[in-house]
């Protein structure tokens, strides 16, 4: 039986700016087992990365404050271990890959210290021993002469490089869960195809399960098994990924899919664009809050948050019309 590694209820999330506080993630609930994949996305500012940091503690405070929920990880809830427990999780057993590699590694250390570092940190190796799992864990990401590049400086990297050092920090102690937050984010579509392919090895070889963060649902296809999408904070769609993709049910979700180019359209077809922009939520939304933004959209969608609730197997929706019928909840 596949065992459940997270287990994540109710997560709340707020941040105190000058003009009031920001609801950044609203209840969102969700689980992840041993050796999937689980793809997140949605538009930038939906709560993908904060819904993250969140269950490991990354979140700044001040400003920021988990208010509510708990992560279950292993039996332990996260968000009450104390600092000095939830410093060995991180890394140890849950690690993250950040956005963009030139300010997540260190610019004055050279890669093999920032690389030894976890490993003496968490499992007591020796400089020596933290050395030669370096080389390990370079050439395990496809960087060669790994050895001689261990006294570079990032800056001595190439962009997928740097990216590819910062997967093999993540994977230095052999984590039971990969949080990758949008790690092509700033890289060419050629390395893009390289570091997802890279990670797919990674995951099929070591066993670990993969949470991956995107805007880019073409990238989600080709590595998630299952599909969360976020608005707003909240969790609007969650499906696997061929039945997300064959059957989408909510319009963000249809909106997302179909402003994707399609390689076997007819030439000059028009991509689908969501008019608006996302919410900034100083108020906890009692309407549905792709309301304004939505196509489908009813009178009641103006008056009541939809819950999140089944219509397949497997496939959960929350919005107040059946975009497949027409009909309304």
């Amino acid at each position: 039986m596949v065992e459940q590694l997270l287990n994540v209820q109710n997560l709340e999330t707020h941040f105190k700016t000058p003009e009031g506080i920001v609801h950044a993630v609203n209840g969102v609930s969700f689980t992840l087992t041993e050796g999937e994949t689980l793809g997140v996305v949605g538009e930038s500012g939906c709560g993908k990365s904060v819904t993250m940091l969140s269950c490991l503690r990354l979140i700044a405070c001040p400003p920021g404050k988990i208010v509510a929920g708990e992560a279950i990880f292993r039996g332990k809830d996260l968000l009450k271990m104390s600092s000095e427990e939830i410093r060995h999780v991180r890394g140890g057993q849950i690690s993250m890959v950040f956005q963009d590699p030139m300010t997540s590694l260190n610019p004055v250390m050279t890669i093999g210290k920032q690389l030894a570092e976890p490993l003496m940190l968490h499992l007591n190796m020796t400089s020596e021993q933290a050395r030669n799992r370096s080389i390990e864990l370079l050439s395990l990401v496809g960087i060669p002469n790994a050895a001689d590049r261990l006294k570079d400086y990032p800056h001595q990297y190439s962009g997928g490089m740097r990216q590819r050092v910062m997967i093999a920090m993540a994977l230095s102690c052999n984590p039971q869960i990969l949080i990758a937050d949008e790690p092509t984010t700033a890289l060419d579509v050629t390395i893009q195809a390289q570091i997802v392919d890279l990670v797919k090895r990674l995951r099929d070889e070591l066993g670990m399960a993969i949470i991956w963060i995107t805007h880019d649902l073409g990238v989600v296809a080709s590595i998630a098994h299952r599909v969360m999408v976020m608005y707003g904070g909240y969790i609007i769609e969650e499906a696997e990924v061929k039945e997300l993709y064959a059957n989408p049910r909510h319009p963000y979700t249809l909106g997302l899919l179909g402003s994707l180019p399609q390689i076997h359209e007819q030439a000059h077809t028009k991509l689908f664009s969501i008019e608006g922009m996302p919410p900034v939520l100083y108020q906890k939304p009692t309407a549905c809050p792709f309301a304004p933004r939505c196509t489908w959209v009813t009178e009641k969608c103006w008056k009541e948050n939809p819950l999140l609730e089944p219509v397949a197997p497997g496939h959960r929706v929350a919005c107040w019309v059946d975009t497949k019928s027409g009909s309304k909840r």
